[in-house]
């Protein structure tokens, strides 16, 4: 048979533009090496709770355009992402608000906030910091720094604060306010029913094939396709011809706690503390306001990529980008494969993005 687009990835980028496309009248083909659709933010359902399966996916966007997309194809509700923060034997809100300022300090106002935080900034002395810990330390000052960044931050990426380099935190939200909500955006909530369920409206009359490898197939199919869009590792895609770009993995603990209706009274718990092996704690129920007599929750661990675990953030240092430019030379040289979604493009994107990536890049097409 003959497609216009052999689509790999079944995720929110490809998903998205499938459904454009065919619905322009563009003859589709889906796959994916996994037994499911909607990649990292498959939801599967158990004991009536949609478990989020590759980690916590809030949709939040400032994007009305993208908010009022998503909305076509199922109901958000609305969950606002407040997450807390354990350090030993002590519980913070999150983001850096008033909360956290209060119980930290025992302070009542922003006034005591900003002069605690400014004269511990001062100590530092740092004018120009050159690692995330000195970036850190000249933005919120040590007790911030010790407590809720550096064991956490440690554990995510597996190198001590100071071999990271400062851009990954070129800021760090500071409220003066008693506002727990972490994101900034205008519009915020999980899709009701789970991610699972607007993924499949996407997907809805285009033909899927699950547990097809690309290359595999692709040696092994008769089709003809006009352009393929690749959703996958860049450079698996090459063949790790330039060599391997570095990737962090994550490795879920999931368990079904019975007859225990609140675990942790919160949908997201994150543990600070470098000898808490988790970085945090999901309670699934949560994040759709659940009522059911039982619970389900999923320890988050953060580890080196490897091939065959799955990569779920780039690491985007000054050796890996300059490796990526790389690889994305021999993209632009290729006119019948168009590379998108984080994988793709070995970047970090909200789900916002990628759908705005994605509808971008259907203008062009069309």
């Amino acid at each position: 048979m003959k497609y216009d687009y052999l689509i790999v990835g079944t995720g929110l980028f490809g998903a998205v533009f499938a459904h454009e496309m065919n619905k322009c009248g563009r003859k589709c083909l889906v796959i994916d090496k996994r037994n499911h659709i909607a990649g990292n933010i498959y939801t599967e359902k158990k004991l009536d709770i949609n478990v989020h399966k590759y980690g916590a996916h809030i949709f939040h966007t400032s994007d009305k355009k993208v908010w009022n997309y998503v909305n076509q194809f199922c109901e958000f509700n609305n969950y606002i992402n407040q997450p807390v923060a354990i350090y030993k034997d002590e519980l913070y809100n999150l983001p850096f608000n008033m909360n956290t300022f209060s119980k930290m300090w025992g302070i009542k106002t922003p006034a005591e906030a900003e002069r605690i935080i400014r004269e511990q900034v001062a100590e530092q002395n740092n004018l120009k910091p050159k690692n995330l810990e000195e970036q850190a330390l000249s933005l919120v000052g040590r007790d911030i720094y010790e407590k809720l960044i550096k064991g956490y931050t440690e554990k995510q990426w597996g190198r001590e604060c100071t071999e990271l380099p400062s851009f990954i935190i070129k800021r760090l939200p500071v409220r003066f306010t008693f506002n727990n909500n972490y994101f900034n955006d205008r519009y915020q909530g999980i899709p009701c029913g789970g991610y699972t369920e607007l993924i499949s409206k996407l997907l809805n009359d285009i033909p899927v094939m699950l547990n097809t490898e690309y290359k595999e197939f692709i040696a092994k199919t008769d089709d003809v396709f006009e352009k393929t869009v690749y959703t996958g590792m860049i450079d698996e895609f090459f063949d790790y011809s330039l060599g391997e770009l570095e990737y962090r993995s994550l490795k879920f603990e999931e368990e079904i706690l019975e007859g225990v209706a609140n675990y942790q009274g919160n949908a997201v718990v994150n543990y600070t503390a470098k000898e808490v092996p988790y970085t945090r704690i999901i309670e699934h129920k949560h994040f759709e306001f659940g009522t059911q007599p039982d619970t389900i929750i999923t320890r988050e661990y953060s580890k080196k990529w490897s091939r065959g675990d799955e990569p779920y953030y780039p690491v985007n240092d000054d050796k890996n980008q300059k490796l990526y430019s790389e690889y994305e030379k021999l993209a632009e040289a290729r006119q019948d494969v168009i590379f998108g979604g984080r994988l793709g493009k070995y970047k970090y994107y909200d789900m916002d993005k990628v759908v705005a990536e994605a509808l971008s890049l259907c203008e062009k097409e069309i």
